[in-house]
């Protein structure tokens, strides 16, 4: 990829159990017999719930605009949720970004109490995984996933290749290098100790970094998506657009600033969309491809910072700053209601 470099690597298939149930001594699948079932259900158990849905992305003109779409992946599903990560970046969080243990009703949740480092810190920099703050990101929540992952000791139904956790990080790189969206996924990997009889080691990969923008040099620049899990039927929003669909058109007939945008996307010159125009377009257009799923819009603009314009449900945990972080940088944070 352009100027940051990138990691491919495959996305997380959705399993075929009742719900993803990761167990410290023992694992429960809905395949299992009754009797084993309940005999397994009497130890404590580690569960990570997970966030389905999708992440979309448009860069226009001096402004990001971003929405993430509630798509639940199981019955009792977590919305995917969004923090700052630091001065000039927000993640979306999909896959394990919960983890609770039965004895204890408070989850632990990869979206509280984040702790910011500097960007320059050097026990975060290692070459040919990302940029040095990308990395940054990246160690802190593999520092978060470790101990949950290591606690779990027997064999888990899961492949190599699908990642248990999913972040998607948009923002501005340093050095005017400008906006960027990027998916970092952690996966697992087992062992058997055999002089244990059927215990398991499990370990958390470092992360792999995918880069979704900007595109190679002259490609098309477009409104980018990631999903999870990534089998999700139905096209992207970006395709929807190029395949000129009529409830889309329909929308962009009603309002001339939306035909602009559509002439943008379809162009291949997304980013130079009027911002304003990008933001009410995105607002209009969601509701249509989210049918009767939750979601969130928000924009970024590198000097002023970011605004919701449809906020969560739920106040966004404001991550804890380091020494480092200017008192004016942008958070997500919403503000208290008089």
């Amino acid at each position: 990829m352009a100027g940051r470099g990138a990691i491919f690597s495959r996305f997380f298939r959705a399993p075929s159990v009742c719900r993803i149930t990761l167990v410290l001594f023992a694992v429960v699948l809905c395949a299992f017999p009754l009797d084993a079932l309940a005999q397994d259900q009497r130890e404590d158990e580690i569960i990570a719930n997970l966030a389905g849905g999708r992440a979309i992305v448009h860069v226009a003109k001096d402004a990001i605009i971003f929405a993430a779409i509630n798509q639940p992946v199981e019955r009792n599903s977590i919305p995917p949720r969004v923090m700052d990560l630091d001065a000039t970046h927000i993640g979306i969080l999909f896959g394990a970004s919960e983890w609770r243990i039965p004895a204890d009703p408070k989850p632990f949740r990869l979206d509280r109490n984040f702790q910011r480092v500097s960007r320059g810190d050097t026990r975060y920099q290692a070459p040919g995984e990302g940029e040095t703050d990308l990395e940054t990101i990246g160690v802190a929540f593999l520092e978060k996933l470790r101990p949950f992952v290591a606690q779990l000791h027997h064999k888990v139904d899961f492949s190599p290749d699908d990642p248990i956790f999913q972040l998607v990080i948009i923002g501005y790189a340093p050095n005017e290098y400008g906006p960027e969206v990027w998916v970092v996924e952690y996966h697992m990997e087992q062992s058997q100790i055999a002089t244990r009889g059927d215990y398991w080691q499990t370990r958390i990969q470092r992360p792999r970094f995918t880069q979704l923008y900007p595109p190679e040099k002259h490609a098309p620049r477009t409104i980018v998506e990631s999903r999870y899990p990534p089998n999700a039927k139905g096209p992207t929003l970006a395709e929807l657009i190029q395949g000129n669909d009529p409830n889309i058109t329909h929308l962009g007939s009603g309002d001339p600033r939306f035909v602009k945008v559509l002439d943008s996307i379809r162009g291949g010159q997304a980013q130079k969309a009027a911002p304003i125009d990008s933001a009410d377009f995105m607002r209009a257009v969601l509701p249509l491809i989210a049918g009767n799923s939750t979601f969130v819009l928000g924009t970024m603009d590198e000097r002023r910072g970011f605004e919701w314009m449809v906020p969560p449900e739920e106040p966004v945990e404001k991550a804890q700053d380091d020494k480092n972080r200017p008192p004016d940088a942008p958070t997500l944070r919403r503000t208290p209601k008089p």
